[in-house]
């Protein structure tokens, strides 16, 4: 899911000496994860559920929008990667 390819379709553009790391996953998980522990004192503060719906709620909101957040970050530090050393991957 979160493998470059290594030449892309629409242009051809080699990107086999791209390389962006676990940077993706690293920025998903600090963004996300503040925002879901801001997002669960909100909760906890305004409607004061039990435990098990925060048990319930926040799990099956963070999985899914890390998934989906996963692969346009890859994209954008790949992009990154390109824009600034053009020069070092051989373009």
């Amino acid at each position: 899911m979160l493998t470059v390819r290594d030449r892309c379709e629409v242009c051809g553009l080699d990107l086999s000496g791209a390389d962006a790391g676990d940077g993706a996953a690293v920025g998903v998980i600090l963004v996300l994860g503040a925002v879901i522990v801001g997002l669960a004192f909100w909760v906890e503060f305004a409607f004061e559920p039990s435990l098990w719906v925060h048990a319930v709620l926040w799990p099956a909101v963070t999985i899914p929008a890390a998934i989906l957040l996963m692969r346009p970050s890859k994209a954008a530090l790949v992009a990154l990667q390109y824009h600034n050393r053009r020069k070092e991957m051989g373009l």
